[in-house]
C-alpha cells in the first residue's frame, strides 16, 4: 500500500548505503561510554569510508520503566574535520522510517561545511534498520499486494483493500511484538536526549528533514532547556491530523504537478485531466512492462508520478515516463515506482515503509473508517484530480485494524523558553506544503520559531540550489547567527 504522507524524498531518491558496526579500533567517549568502531558492510551495500564510525546505544524499551528491558539503537558519526568544534550535529532524514545510519554518509557532501566544526551524527530510530527494524511481510507478499486497488470502486475491491491492510497490520504485530507499542515520536525524542547525553553535549544541535521536523518539534517541547541550534527543513504541519495531512499533501503534490505541467507549456487543468484519464485507463487495464510477469497498475502508476515531483531536476524523467505510458508501455513509470518502493532488480524490497507505518500508526489516534473516507472523496478530488482519491482512501487503509492505539490527534511542539529554532519552508514543496512551516514556527512559540522562506521547487530547501538558504542555515548552525523572522530567499 502506498503512503505519501510524511515521506522523506531523501529516503526514496538517494541510494541507500547500509552500515553496521564491526570490530576494529574503537574509542569511548561521552557519559555513556559508547564504543565506536569501524562500520561494516551489509547485504545492502559496502561499508562507508574509514572516517565513519558506528556504535550501538542501549535505551529503555519503555521510557516509563527506565530500569527495565532495553533495545539497541544503531548510531553513526564522522568527527569534525577542522578546529573550533561546536559539538555534535544530529540528523534525522524523515519518513518516519528513514535510516540515518544508511543515509548519513551519502548526505555528508551536502553538509560538508557543517562537518568542519560538527561531528556529523545520525541514528536509526527505534523500529528502523539497525535499531530493531520491523519487516511486516516478505518480498513475494509485497509484490502481490501491488495488485490491490487502493482506490476501490466496488464492494469487492473495498473488501480486498481493507483485508490487505489488516494483513499488513498482523504481520507488523508478529514481527515487532511488544516493540510496536514503543515506537512513537515521543519515544524517539527521549532517545535523542539520551544520545545527546552520551555524546557529551550540553545542548542538542539538530537538523531535521521532513518527518524529522515533527521529531525535532516534539523534542523541543519535551526538552526546551536542552535545545541548542536546531534547523527544521521541509516542515510537517504540526496542526494537521491524519485527514489534514492527507489533504495537505494532495494539495502539495497537485501544486507541484501544476508547476511541472506549466514548465512544459501545458495548461495545468487540462494536463491534470489528461493524467487522471490515463490513470483511469490503467485502472481498467494495467499496462505491460519490460519487467517479467509484472504490469503497471494504477497504484504503481501514481507512485511513479509522485517520485519525480520531489525534485525539479527529475521533471524530464516524468515527461518521458508519461509519454511512454500513453503509448501503452508502463516500464518507465514502473521503474520510478520501484525506486520509491525500494525494490531492487532482484525483487527485494526495502522496509522503510514498514517502519514508517508502525511509527505513524503509534502516533496517530485518528482512524477514519471506509464510510468516513467516502465522504471525503469529493473534497479531496476537488483539491487534486490526480492524487486526491489515493490520499483520501489512504486515511482509511493506513492504520486499519491496527493492534496498538495512537497517542494523539496532532503532536505538541510548543517550546516556551527554548533557544531560537530555524524553520525553513519551500513554497513549491510537494510532500510537506509550505503552509506547515509557518504553522510550526507559530506553534513553537514567540521568540522560538524563526521562519525562513525559499521560493523554490522540490522537497526541502537546504542543498537544493539556493545560495541564500544554504548561507543562512550555515551561519545559524555554525555561528549562532539567527536571521530575521520572515526572511525570504528567492
Amino acid at each position: 500500500m502506498t503512503r505519501f504522507v510524511r515521506w522523506a524524498a531523501l529516503a526514496a531518491a538517494t541510494g541507500l548505503l547500509a552500515a553496521g558496526c564491526s570490530g576494529g579500533d574503537t574509542s569511548d567517549d561521552g557519559k555513556g561510554g559508547l564504543s565506536w568502531g569501524r562500520c561494516k558492510a551489509t547485504a545492502d551495500g559496502p561499508a562507508p569510508s574509514s572516517e565513519w564510525q558506528c556504535a550501538t546505544l542501549e535505551v529503555p524499551l519503555d521510557w516509563s520503566k527506565p530500569d527495565g528491558e532495553t533495545i539497541g539503537l544503531g548510531l553513526i558519526r564522522a568527527k569534525a574535520r577542522g578546529g573550533d568544534r561546536v559539538g555534535s550535529l544530529l540528523f534525522n532524514f524523515g519518513g518516519p522510517g528513514a535510516s540515518g545510519v544508511s543515509m548519513m554518509p551519502s548526505y555528508a557532501p551536502t553538509v560538508s561545511r557543517l562537518g568542519e566544526r560538527y561531528d556529523l551524527v545520525s541514528w536509526d530510530p527505534r523500529g528502523v534498520g539497525a535499531s530493531e527494524g520491523v519487516r511486516c511481510r516478505g518480498d513475494k507478499e509485497i509484490q502481490a499486494s501491488e495488485a490491490v486497488d487502493v482506490t476501490p470502486d466496488t464492494p469487492a475491491e473495498e473488501k480486498a483493500y481493507l483485508a490487505d491492510a489488516a494483513d499488513f497490520a498482523e504481520g507488523c504485530q508478529e514481527d515487532a511484538g511488544k516493540l510496536l507499542a514503543h515506537v512513537s515520536t515521543a519515544d524517539s525524542a527521549r532517545d535523542m536526549d539520551r544520545i545527546r547525553e552520551v555524546l557529551g553535549d550540553a545542548k542538542m544541535h539538530y537538523f531535521g528533514i521532513s518527518y524529522g521536523t515533527e521529531l525535532g518539534g516534539t523534542y523541543a517541547h519535551l526538552f526546551p532547556e536542552n535545545v541548542g541550534r536546531m534547523a527544521l527543513d521541509a516542515v510537517v504541519d504540526p496542526g494537521a491530523d491524519t485527514v489534514g495531512h492527507a489533504e495537505n499533501q494532495a494539495r502539495g503534490f497537485q501544486r507541484a504537478l501544476d508547476n511541472y505541467l506549466t514548465s512544459t507549456g501545458q495548461d495545468p487543468e487540462e494536463g491534470s485531466r489528461d493524467i487522471a484519464a490515463l490513470l483511469r485507463r490503467i485502472d481498467e487495464r494495467p499496462l505491460p512492462t519490460s519487467s517479467p510477469g509484472r504490469k503497471l497498475t494504477q497504484t504503481l502508476a501514481v507512485t511513479g508520478i509522485v517520485l519525480p515531483l520531489y525534485s525539479k531536476d527529475s521533471w524530464p524523467t516524468l515527461t518521458s515516463a508519461l509519454d511512454a505510458a500513453r503509448k501503452g508501455d508502463g516500464s518507465e513509470l514502473l521503474a520510478l515506482a520501484d525506486g520509491y518502493n525500494e525494490r531492487d532488480p532482484s525483487g527485494r524490497y526495502g522496509t522503510t515503509t514498514h517502519s514508517q507505518r508502525v511509527i505513524s500508526c503509534r502516533d496517530d489516534r485518528q482512524r477514519p473508517t471506509a464510510a468516513e473516507t467516502k465522504k471525503l472523496l469529493s473534497r479531496f478530488e476537488k483539491v487534486s484530480p490526480v492524487f486526491g482519491a489515493f490520499l483520501a482512501w489512504d486515511t482509511a487503509g493506513w492504520c486499519h485494524d491496527w493492534p496498538v492505539s495512537g497517542q494523539h490527534h496532532t503532536p505538541e511542539v510548543s517550546a516556551p523558553g527554548a533557544a531560537p529554532v530555524l524553520v525553513v519552508g519551500n513554497t513549491g514543496d510537494p510532500a510537506t506544503p509550505y503552509e506547515g512551516a509557518r504553522r510550526m514556527a507559530d506553534e513553537l512559540g514567540e521568540g522560538v520559531g524563526v521562519m525562513l522562506t525559499w521560493r523554490g521547487e522540490g522537497h526541502g530547501a537546504y542543498g537544493s540550489g539556493s545560495d541564500c538558504v544554504d548561507a543562512t542555515v550555515d551561519a545559524y548552525l555554525l555561528d549562532g547567527s539567527v536571521p530575521k523572522d520572515g526572511k525570504v530567499c528567492s
